[in-house]
C-alpha cells in the first residue's frame, strides 16, 4: 500500500468523518482517478513531434499514454478529423495515489515562485482541475533531453457531492491551496 493510501485510510478518512458528520466511512469522498492530459498541437504537422510528449508522460505517469485526435477539423489551425494532437493518461488505484503523493510533495514545490494551488478549479461536483506550464518540474525529467517546455492539465477526480468536500479531501491528502480562502490572486 503506497504512504498516501495508508495516511487517507489511517487519517484522512476518520478527520473528515468528524468534520461532515458522516454516519458510515462509505461515505467519506475518496479519490476516483487522476486523468493527466497533454497537449501538442503541432504534432499535427509532423507525426514524430508526439514521440517526445509520449516518452514524458509514460515517464511522469508510470503508465503508457494514450494519444488523443481531434474529433472534427478546423480549417484556421491546419487541423483535420483524426489527427493527433495529444495524449493523456488516466491513473487509478496504487498507481493514482503514488503520482498524487509525488505531485504534491516533489514537483509542485519545485516550480517557481510557487505560493500555492488556486483553490478555485473545483468545478462544483468535487472534482479538481489544475494545470502546470512546464512538465520538467517532475524529477523523472531529464532537462537534457526535453525538446521543448510543454504544460499539462490534471485533473482529479473525487467521489465528492460538494466542492467543499472535495477540497477538504485534497487539504487532508497535503495539497498546497493558497491562503485559507478559495482562491487568490497568486
Amino acid at each position: 500500500m503506497s504512504r498516501l493510501k495508508q495516511i487517507y485510510t489511517d487519517q484522512v478518512v476518520p478527520a473528515l468523518k468528524e468534520e461532515f458528520n458522516y454516519a458510515n466511512p462509505m461515505q467519506v469522498p475518496k479519490l476516483e482517478k487522476i486523468v493527466i492530459n497533454m497537449g501538442v498541437g503541432e504534432a499535427s504537422q509532423d507525426k514524430k513531434k508526439i514521440e517526445g510528449p509520449l516518452a514524458e508522460m509514460t515517464a511522469i505517469a508510470g503508465q503508457q499514454p494514450v494519444k488523443t485526435r481531434s474529433t472534427k477539423s478546423i480549417a484556421g489551425f491546419k487541423l483535420r478529423e483524426g489527427m493527433v494532437i495529444g495524449c493523456k493518461v488516466t491513473l487509478r488505484k496504487d498507481r493514482m495515489f503514488e503520482f498524487l503523493d509525488r505531485l504534491v510533495n516533489i514537483a509542485l514545490p519545485r516550480v517557481r515562485d510557487f505560493h500555492g494551488v488556486n483553490g478555485k478549479g473545483f468545478d462544483g461536483n468535487g472534482n479538481f482541475a489544475m494545470g502546470l506550464k512546464e512538465q520538467i518540474i517532475f524529477p523523472e525529467i531529464d532537462y537534457d533531453k526535453v525538446d521543448k517546455v510543454r504544460g499539462m492539465d490534471i485533473v482529479i477526480c473525487t467521489s465528492a457531492k460538494t466542492d467543499a468536500e472535495g477540497k477538504a479531501l485534497l487539504s487532508a491528502l497535503n495539497m498546497p491551496f493558497t491562503g485559507d480562502h478559495d482562491g487568490g490572486n497568486q
